[in-house]
């Protein structure tokens, strides 16, 4: 092993291998709302969202499996990313208090506490939106992609 390898002119940036880990990232955290966005065309779901009380959930519901899937997809391609993001923020919000309102169930410790914990992992991924949102999808995106087009010449 030479010395000074890795250093020089063709050496990697400090902190240049971390955009991979920005890609995976977006990779891991659109994979949810992605994968669950099919589900909201269901008569399960819409049964239950009717059930814990949305107004018109034959509508709102298949309604929400779009966003979820548009704002998964905008996120893992980084399109429009802070779009996307704002999308998921929009639905995880309402629907997490809604449905994973832990706070109400007194009869069933076991129910209270897997509410707790979806009540918990949404408000992380709110999270995450939140960052992604002011953030940006970062350097491996067809949002960056994009910025950096050729001038065109008339």
């Amino acid at each position: 092993m030479h010395l000074f390898a890795g250093c020089g002119p063709t050496a990697p940036r400090k902190g240049e291998h971390m955009r991979f880990a920005l890609l995976l990232g977006r990779m891991l955290f659109s994979l949810i709302f992605i994968l669950s966005s099919f589900g909201h065309f269901s008569a399960e779901t819409i049964g239950y969202a009717a059930d814990k009380g949305l107004p018109a959930a034959n509508i709102l519901v298949p309604l929400s499996g779009i966003v979820l899937l548009l704002g998964g997809l905008s996120v893992l391609t980084g399109y429009r990313a802070k779009v996307g993001a704002g999308l998921l923020a929009l639905f995880l919000l309402p629907t997490t208090f809604m449905f994973h309102n832990f706070w109400v169930i007194t009869d069933d410790p076991m129910s209270a506490q897997i509410q707790r914990i979806m009540f918990l992992k949404n408000i992380s991924m709110l999270g995450g939106a939140l960052i992604l949102l002011y953030f940006g999808a970062g350097p491996l995106s067809l949002d960056r992609k994009l910025q950096h087009r050729p001038i065109e010449r008339a």
